[in-house]
């Protein structure tokens, strides 16, 4: 397994440059103390943390975890990195003062959680779903629930899970199964099965916090009839800490493709001492929090397969010798050329390059109304900034993930049949990354969602704001601009406003169709997605591109790093934005060619 080199200047260039989150973080609680020095002396540090501790078990970890009549115990090394972890106090980072965090922007996290999953994917998990809990907590819960868990969570002494699937159930929630019977004292008593439970039962925390997904006795049918819960493993002391054992079990972990160090369980609640979380019946709401904070999470582990894998196969293509280069012999000391020098590698390596780095930019883009959601001054100002970061999340989340698998089957591909030998470490990569276009709702349901709930119950209004922001940015450059940045930037400029046009008729032009058929609408939804992806992605590289002019112009920063965001930029522009224009088309296919078929036939 190649060694990991956190692109910490990438991560700045985003944060100062491209994106001036520093003004931006005058704006939201905690932003004062995220000055630029300490924002570069936490990635560095992370960065190291990254480098020294995590990746060196990435390949071991494959080993996976082991389970033991209901005992899991993680890889070896991972135990010992996450005790390394909370005690310098990295759990703690964007955690509420008042529970003992540093109170920091949700988006120093946010990239945080990318270097960490580039370095150990599997080892990641644990610490990130804990967050989901917390900010499940922060939102819904009751005074007493924050006292006993939200210390514990933040400090990383205790960690969290989300558990909403069962057997026979997963996206459709609505045929859940578990219940939940009240007790006499105000608590409840939980009956059930959760599968797929990520960090379910493991050996780094003193107890595990589980947020589950139940069925009140008289609730209503359907998705309007789910309740939320705090299940812990151990109840909490009188004095605070972990006390009695609760009722729930590991029955066994699951036997996967990927992600082998992070225990998947199977968890059989068996009257399971439960406490609600917010409101009977409106379980779901207040889940809605935790799993956007897991979808921005999962975005960001596309951009990180793509890193991993790219650096890999980067270095690997500048060490290995094959062949003649076909425009002349670049490497006359030796017997072949480096295979850099061909063609077909160098677009397989650009195409891992640009979806790391431009995946990247879109979720820190993203991370912005993240911060103002949680920090804002307001509260019209921060539920302005969850509608729009609801906006970006299927689209991040769907569309980095699916061009993450791409990258890894990339890196694969570069190291021809070592890339399929297990001692390389880049079969790893492409197994671990699958899994993140699967949890936390698939591709196809992410699509729709984004169609159907962010777009067409929308009435377009987030859509027409953000392709608004790619217009009004796209509008520094037009032809009529006789500024130096104007004419280096006009082509890019244009094609972001033709993106910007057509993703408004695209979307107008399906709301047309689903009234016709609303099968258009699922026909549809997964190439809307993806242009949706490419024109996001593009908004973001055009931003890249004017930042990296500008510093190029004044003589500022590293002219290789800059350069290379240029040429990336052209690369992407020219070769992989195409793409767009097939999704297009397809999505406006006709509905016979999907649906004519009869169900008989798929046999």
């Amino acid at each position: 397994m190649p060694d990991y080199k956190v692109p910490v200047n990438d991560y700045l260039f985003l944060f100062n440059d491209v994106l001036d989150m520093q003004s931006k973080y005058k704006d939201v609680q905690g932003g004062d103390e995220a000055t630029t020095d300490m924002v570069e002396a936490i990635f560095t540090e992370a960065a190291k943390f990254c480098e020294n501790e995590l990746a060196p078990i990435y390949q071991s970890g494959d080993e996976g975890c082991t389970w033991d009549d209901g005992v899991v115990t993680t890889p070896a090394g991972f135990k010992e990195a996450y005790q390394k972890f909370i005690e310098a106090g990295w759990t703690t980072l964007t955690g509420s003062t008042e529970m003992g965090g540093q109170g920091l922007p949700s988006s120093i996290g946010i990239a945080i959680n990318e270097m960490m999953t580039t370095a150990n994917w599997a080892w990641a998990m644990y610490p990130g779903l804990s967050e989901g809990a917390v900010a499940t907590l922060e939102t819904s819960g009751t005074e007493q629930q924050k006292k006993d868990y939200l210390m514990k969570l933040i400090s990383g002494v205790w960690s969290g899970t989300m558990c909403l699937t069962e057997p026979h159930c997963g996206t459709d929630l609505g045929l859940m199964k578990t219940k939940a019977v009240p007790n006499d004292d105000g608590s409840y008593k939980v009956n059930g099965t959760k599968i797929f439970i990520s960090a379910g039962e493991h050996d780094l925390t003193e107890n595990i916090v589980h947020i589950v997904l139940a069925k009140l006795p008289d609730s209503p049918k359907g998705t309007k009839g789910l309740s939320l819960f705090i299940i812990p493993k151990f109840l909490v002391a009188e004095d605070g800490s972990a006390g009695e054992r609760n009722g729930v079990r590991c029955g066994s972990i699951e036997h996967k493709m990927g992600i082998h160090g992070n225990g998947t369980a199977v968890l059989n609640f068996d009257d399971a001492k439960a406490f609600l979380i917010g409101e009977p019946n409106q379980g779901l709401a207040a889940m809605f929090t935790y799993m956007n904070v897991a979808r921005i999470g999962t975005a960001s582990q596309g951009a990180a397969a793509a890193e991993r894998s790219y650096q890999g196969a980067a270095k690997y293509a500048r060490e290995r010798l094959a062949m003649r280069s076909i425009s002349g012999i670049k490497n006359p000391e030796g017997p072949a050329d480096a295979i850099v020098e061909h063609p077909d590698v160098r677009r397989m390596l650009l195409t891992q390059r640009v979806i790391a780095e431009g995946g990247r930019a879109m979720v820190t883009y993203a991370s912005q109304f993240a911060d103002v959601y949680r920090g804002g001054n307001s509260q019209a100002e921060r539920d302005a900034a969850e509608i729009r970061l609801g906006f970006c999340t299927p689209i991040l989340k769907g569309f980095i993930t699916e061009l993450g698998v791409e990258a890894a089957n990339h890196g694969v591909q570069v190291f021809g049949g070592h890339g399929y030998i297990k001692e390389w470490g880049m079969e790893q990569i492409l197994r671990d990354s699958r899994i993140a276009t699967l949890y936390e709702g698939t591709t196809g349901i992410q699509a729709l969602d984004l169609v159907g709930r962010k777009v067409l119950m929308d009435k377009f209004r987030q859509l027409n704001v953000f392709t608004g922001e790619m217009l009004s940015f796209a509008g520094q450059f037009l032809p009529w601009k006789k500024t130096p940045e104007a004419k280096q930037m006009r082509r890019q400029a244009w094609t972001v406003t033709k993106l910007a046009i057509k993703w408004r008729y695209l979307a107008y032009r399906m709301a047309m169709r689903a009234k016709k058929n609303p099968d258009n609408v699922g026909a549809s939804s997964v190439d809307f997605l993806m242009y949706s992806g490419y024109a996001y992605m593009a908004f973001m590289w055009a931003q890249m591109s004017f930042a990296a002019h500008k510093q190029l112009a004044a003589g500022e920063g590293d002219k290789n790093f800059l350069e290379s965001k240029l040429h990336s930029a052209e690369f992407f522009f020219e070769r992989i934005l195409p793409r767009a224009d097939a999704h297009a088309k397809t999505l406006s296919a006709n509905l016979e060619s999907l649906m004519a078929m009869p169900t008989s036939y798929f046999e």
